[in-house]
């Protein structure tokens, strides 16, 4: 039995998916009952005919309560459920916090259940942010500095991390863990319950932005991340180490822009075709909440390397462009763009 946390997730849902098609029996949490009957329809939607393998229990990352019968008699768990809010929140704490003590309350669950190994699902923001500009890739040895200027978000996968892999040390015992950090993760939707990542191509696609600020992105296509995350699970060399997650060099917003305009055409009209200088996000800035949001990381060239995913776990990960188109048809192909009309 394999147990994968925040089950409706969009990497949960994907991981789920595969996790029955390789024959293994899954357990998903979610936090309250009536995202059951979601999570059944997201994998309807990804093709699961039989769902015969499947239980779904409720637990909430906020309590303990939930959690040992959650993992009990679990080979491995899969924790991808992390709090993550639209806007930002009031106090960075509402992220921090149940994200940190959630990843926490998780891995003394298992542990004290006798669980193989955990798979945790940090992110990027874990790796790449806070630094000063650079002209090397990022990898697995590289932390982000929290400074005040670091968003709630970056600072929770951070701590959150740092966290999980102290409690290993200190109190882990005989419980193994593996780390995903992965970047904008595209890839096909399912339903309406999708990843922030996605985000970025909805405002795109729908014109709601004047053009694209310049800032640096990896891409990842979510099958190839849950695909990573099975391979962690159970790969001998996986115990102890953390992948990142990235399916090729890092793109601009620009650059993600042009591949939608070239691979969509008239679908893609509405797409920003200018590149917002940074000067001008930066005078953007006194007047808007999300461009002061993304001006710390505004202008900085980044990339990751994926040599230790694909070297370890022998992980091939589809292209940048297979990811964000086949993320972008999914939208469109299910109703989820909302200013396609002229």
């Amino acid at each position: 039995m394999i147990l994968v946390t925040g089950g409706s997730g969009f990497i949960a849902s994907h991981t789920i998916l595969q996790l029955l098609a390789a024959g293994h029996r899954v357990r998903a949490t979610v936090r309250h009952a009536d995202r059951e009957p979601v999570l059944r329809e997201l994998l309807r939607a990804g093709g699961a005919a039989d769902l015969s393998g499947l239980t779904v229990h409720v637990a909430d990352l906020a309590a303990d309560e939930g959690w040992a019968t959650a993992v009990a008699g679990c080979e491995a768990v899969l924790h991808l459920a992390s709090p993550l809010p639209a806007g930002a929140p009031k106090h960075e704490d509402e992220l921090i916090v149940p994200a940190r003590d959630g990843a926490l309350r998780v891995l003394r669950a298992a542990r004290d259940a006798g669980v193989r190994r955990v798979v945790l699902t940090s992110s990027f923001a874990a790796i790449g942010y806070g630094h000063e500009g650079r002209t090397t890739p990022f990898d697995e040895r590289d932390w982000t500095q929290i400074r005040a200027d670091t968003s709630a978000y970056v600072k929770s996968k951070t701590l959150s991390e740092r966290a999980a892999w102290e409690f290993m040390a200190r109190e882990g015992g005989a419980l193994e863990l593996a780390v995903v950090n992965p970047v904008a993760v595209f890839g096909p939707v399912l339903g309406a319950d999708y990843s922030s990542s996605v985000q970025i191509l909805t405002r795109l696609l729908e014109g709601r932005l004047p053009g694209s600020p310049r800032l640096y992105f990896g891409v990842v296509d979510v099958r190839d991340v849950a695909a990573l995350h099975v391979s962690a699970m159970t790969h001998p060399a996986a115990r102890g180490e953390r992948f990142l997650a990235t399916a090729g060099d890092f793109l601009s917003m620009a650059q993600i822009a042009r591949v939608l305009r070239r691979r969509l055409g008239e679908r893609a009209r509405r797409v920003p075709s200018r590149e917002i200088p940074t000067w001008l996000l930066r005078l953007a800035g006194v007047f808007s909440a999300s461009a002061r949001s993304v001006l710390p990381e505004a202008g900085k060239w980044k990339n990751g390397s994926n040599a230790k995913a694909r070297t370890l776990l022998n992980w091939s990960p589809r292209s940048n462009e297979e990811a964000i188109v086949a993320c972008a048809q999914s939208l469109f192909e299910r109703g989820l763009i909302t200013r396609d009309s002229p």
